[in-house]
């Protein structure tokens, strides 16, 4: 049976895409021809490299789906859809997947796209250094039973596998590409663009050109796509006003009506959840946090409402969950758990035995909002915890994934269950350093990994209950994603991802 499933789209990635460099920017054509010859999209990051250890997830897949194709796509509501697989199915144990492959197709140099390239991708995937490799961690052999057909053998069942295909794990490139010298430069696959790369400038301007062989006759492929990197807010800005790009990446909210004054329509979804990440659950270096009531209270002390209309001009949803709509365990009623209760908070720090307050140290960054922190650290004093930040530079993810600290903010993607489950709750977790771990939460991760489809469900909505009520975090609110896009092009937003998927982009006609 297939499952409905989401992936990340984006984790915290606002710290690593800061650090880019670069700039540039062209106009699209307006010399006569057809409004849907050209497209020209401004993005707010570039990749290091297009070949299989290139990041490609988030702001970047725009880029590598312009050349790649995925085995399996998502539409703009999260369903899997056929790519370059027009079938699958697992078997009853679900550590056996089989995929059926779309025939005809080739890649742009001329070979075959067939399940001996599908098998050499997937064991390039493993092989390579790329940053998504736990997406093939269950994987333990991959065959191609004849042409068209591939079999994939798993250690345990994968809820995420079929999900995975639809980004990094799923790019399908040349494999006589893997070797070639110009392997980062240059990608070689099945996708409705090749890259120019003598009009490219690396880190500024990538510039493609349409596949006059490509297989997809629905998807509208333009005659040149350009996708332009701006380094800055202001400059992506100047371009939207200057009518320079079509579509584009934004995320300054306080630019937005002139935005539309420029004529643009902002396209919205959302993917992440803003708010606290409170690590020392059991107590080891920070006692009080081993107390429900302490973590309870920390949840009363934060107006969700005020900072959400502060920091982001209400362009979000305020939450006390961490299980986004998408989810098969969202509740709503979760949401309004945890109300602006001082007094409350006041109360249960009493009752826990600390009617004085106590003391927390959390990282700061200068790539967070400075005023987001400040009044995080204003509303948690006026209940009587006192926050001393550390500036950690360019070391605020290593530092938290390492345990340094036992709280912090963060922003992470919640768009699948089983996604943010790897993610913050099992005891391995990249956001879970301190390795919080209970019997109950481990039952409820082993049926969402191995039960049927509703048997998964049923204890995501109790996990997700757990550890609201438990209180692990202290979400403040979902953060809408903003793509804007001018009147001769339709967005449809992905459920799963930053920015929305290339093929999600086309003509309005």
């Amino acid at each position: 049976m297939r499952r409905r499933l989401i992936a990340l789209g984006a984790t915290a990635v606002m710290l690593a895409l800061a650090a880019c460099s670069g700039g540039g920017g062209t106009t699209t054509s307006t010399d006569g021809t057809s409004e849907t010859s050209t497209l020209t999209l401004g993005e707010v990051s570039y990749p290091a490299s297009f070949d299989v250890n290139g990041y490609s997830i988030a702001h970047y897949v725009t880029y590598f789906q312009a050349v790649y194709d995925t085995l399996v796509r998502q539409d703009g509501g999260g369903m899997l859809v056929p790519g370059l697989a027009t079938d699958w199915s697992y078997d009853e144990a679900r550590t056996t997947l089989t995929l059926t492959l779309r025939e005809g197709v080739e890649f742009t140099d001329g070979t075959a796209f067939d399940a001996e390239a599908v098998v050499a991708n997937i064991k390039n995937f493993q092989a390579s250094a790329t940053p998504d490799l736990s997406n093939a961690q269950y994987i333990t052999d991959v065959t191609a039973t004849d042409a068209t057909t591939v079999t994939i053998t798993l250690s345990a069942p994968d809820p995420m596998l079929l999900t995975w295909m639809t980004g990094s794990l799923g790019y399908m490139a040349s494999p006589a590409s893997f070797t070639a010298e110009d392997v980062t430069t240059n990608p070689v696959g099945t996708g409705p663009y090749t890259l120019d790369t003598d009009q490219t400038v690396v880190g500024s301007k990538y510039v493609y050109t349409k596949n006059p062989d490509y297989w997809d006759d629905s998807y509208h492929v333009y005659d040149s796509l350009t996708i332009n990197y701006y380094e800055s807010p202001t400059a992506l800005l100047n371009a939207i006003q200057g009518g320079q790009v079509d579509a584009a990446t934004f995320s300054d909210v306080s630019s937005l009506t002139q935005v539309e004054n420029a004529g643009y329509t902002v396209n919205t979804s959302q993917l992440d959840w803003m708010g606290l990440i409170l690590f020392d659950r059991d107590g080891t270096v920070d006692p009080a946090l081993a107390d429900v009531r302490v973590r309870q209270a920390l949840n009363y002390a934060i107006d969700r409402e005020g900072i959400l209309k502060a920091i982001q001009l209400g362009y979000g949803e305020v939450t006390s969950s961490v299980f986004g709509p998408t989810t098969a365990g969202y509740d709503e009623d979760l949401d309004s758990t945890y109300s602006y209760d001082p007094e409350k908070a006041k109360e249960l720090l009493a009752e826990a035995g600390y009617p004085d307050g106590f003391a927390l140290t959390m990282p700061s960054s200068s790539l967070i909002n400075q005023s987001l922190l400040t009044t995080i650290q204003q509303e948690l004093a006026d209940v009587g915890i006192t926050v001393t930040y550390e500036d950690t530079g360019a070391n605020f993810i290593t530092d938290l994934i390492a345990g340094k600290y036992t709280s912090t903010w963060m922003q992470l993607a919640s768009a699948n269950d089983w996604q943010f489950a790897q993610l913050a709750l099992v005891p391995n977790a990249t956001f879970n350093p301190l390795g919080t771990q209970t019997a109950e939460t481990d039952a409820m991760l082993a049926t969402m990994q191995t039960g049927t489809d509703d048997e998964a469900a049923a204890a995501a909505q109790e996990l997700n209950a757990y550890v609201t009520d438990n209180a692990w975090f202290v979400p403040m609110y979902r953060l809408d994603n903003l793509f804007v896009s001018k009147p001769t092009v339709q967005v449809t937003m992905a459920a799963d991802n930053a920015t929305p998927y290339l093929y999600l982009i086309q003509p309005a006609s």
